[in-house]
């Protein structure tokens, strides 16, 4: 029976992602910054007795990290899949958003996810087996005006589970990072997608746009979060899973015009890029 680790599990997706992995079968440990929030929020009979363990967990405290990851494996012996999910976004131009804006996005979304995943991987690296899923989102492959700093924070996602998923690889455990779409949730409401305290005029048809647009687009997402728990779920049960997985339509459409982007960049200026290396005969000496 499969363990489960999930952050910001008390809503959106990290709660649908509980539900959904009790309804396999699993246990599940739900790490949520106040336990009592949760409360009543997953029914009983979405999973059997003693298969759902709620914690207390502000990602951004090492030694709560710690603390719950010590008192998941006494309770279940053992973390098969870590999710980390916690997070939250900043709206605004990159000018308009603050040093401290900034910092307090990266300490949840980016440390925060550093200090819980260390704090498990030591049980996963005794287990020789297990799955690290980082939920991303497609903003962390391809940016536009007004989410570049939430977006900074999920790129930076990326470039940590590359890079882990080469460093565990042969200690048998696995690192996917999910990248949704647009998902149905209260993502978009001010509690999880935070404006910037300061806005600029000149910002008004690009940032400023992207706020209004995703006031207009709030709980009218095209993604179905249930679906989208699902697939996660799918995911930690398949033998050879995937480094990178885009979750919806739009994920899948914008990362296949970054790609082909990128692609035709690289050819108009591939003559540019390769002038640059040593002489042949200057690199042999």
């Amino acid at each position: 029976m499969t363990v489960w680790f999930i952050t910001g599990a008390s809503r959106g997706l990290g709660l649908e992602l509980v539900r959904a992995a009790l309804a396999h079968g699993d246990r599940v440990v739900a790490a949520v910054r106040d336990p009592r929030a949760f409360t009543g929020t997953v029914p009983d009979a979405s999973g059997g007795p003693g298969t759902l363990l709620v914690l207390p967990l502000d990602v951004t405290d090492e030694e709560q990290a710690r603390t719950a990851v010590a008192r998941a494996t006494e309770h279940f012996g053992r973390i098969d899949v870590l999710v980390n999910n916690a997070g939250y976004g900043v709206v605004g131009a990159v000018e308009e958003t603050s040093d401290e804006e900034v910092r307090a996005l990266f300490e949840t979304n980016v440390f925060g996810l550093l200090k819980v995943t260390r704090a498990v991987l030591p049980v996963m690296r005794a287990q020789r087996a297990g799955h690290v899923i980082n939920i991303g989102s497609v903003g962390g492959f391809a940016q536009g005006a007004g989410s570049g700093i939430y977006g900074a924070s999920k790129f930076a996602l990326e470039g940590i589970t590359e890079a882990l998923h080469a460093e565990v690889a042969a200690l048998g455990i696995k690192v996917t990072v999910v990248e949704p779409g647009q998902i149905r949730t209260d993502f978009f409401d001010p509690s999880s997608l935070r404006p910037a305290a300061r806005t600029i005029d000149d910002y008004a048809g690009t940032a400023g746009a992207r706020r209004t647009d995703f006031a207009r687009t709030n709980h009218r997402q095209p993604g179905d979060p249930v679906k989208a728990a699902e697939a996660v779920v799918a995911l930690a049960h398949t033998a050879e899973p995937p480094l990178r997985l885009p979750l919806g339509s739009d994920s899948v459409a914008r990362i296949e015009a970054k790609l082909a982007h990128v692609t035709g960049e690289l050819a108009a200026w591939r003559h540019v890029a390769l002038s640059t290396d040593h002489d042949t005969a200057e690199a042999r000496a």
